[in-house]
């Protein structure tokens, strides 16, 4: 199965659990059937991402980066790759090169869905962020990449006013499911 089969599938398997979710999810949809080049970065009027919010072991704490261009702390998250066959696979390699941690544990998704402008295309294109979760191993230590100016844990209900309320969402979601 090709990733842009597999993201098509993820899409109309999913539950959206919010009704503006819903609508996301159906342009998604239809971005999916209206271009072949929806999984890549080329795609100029937008291009399916994924997103990754990283939990401590015990689900308290999400490790967040100071993004360099939005300036703000956000989950890790970004580009499909030719190699990727799905969009979990994204999501955790994304997670994982972000993050400097090995071994980390994707839990069930997606678990949200965000449209954001981002500037992959002047004077700018879209994002069409599939959003998943990650549990870390015990005592893992997050290493800073060359994509973030800083990486850092912060619990789940204290995320910083520098950040947004899709990466609050996807935390707390992420956070339910790993209690469960």
């Amino acid at each position: 199965m090709s990733l842009h089969r597999d993201a098509q599938a993820v899409l109309a398997g999913w539950v959206a659990p919010t009704p503006e979710e819903e609508r996301l999810r159906e342009e998604f949809l239809t971005h999916l059937h209206g271009h072949e080049d929806a999984m890549w970065r080329e795609c100029a009027p937008g291009h399916l991402t994924a997103t990754t919010a990283v939990l401590s072991h015990d689900g308290e704490r999400v490790l967040l980066t100071l993004h360099p261009k939005a300036g703000m702390w956000l989950p890790m998250g970004g580009h499909c790759e030719t190699s990727d066959t799905t969009l979990a696979q994204v999501a955790l390699r994304e997670a994982a090169e972000e993050s400097g941690i090995p071994g980390l544990t994707l839990l069930g998704g997606p678990l949200a869905l965000d449209r954001h402008k981002v500037w992959c295309h002047p004077p700018h294109s879209w994002h069409l962020d599939v959003e998943y979760g990650a549990v870390a191993p015990p005592g893992a230590e997050a290493v800073i990449s060359d994509e973030s100016l800083d990486l850092r844990w912060f619990p789940v209900e204290e995320i910083p006013e520098l950040s947004d309320e899709a990466t609050r969402r996807l935390a707390r979601r992420a956070r339910s499911l790993c209690r469960a």
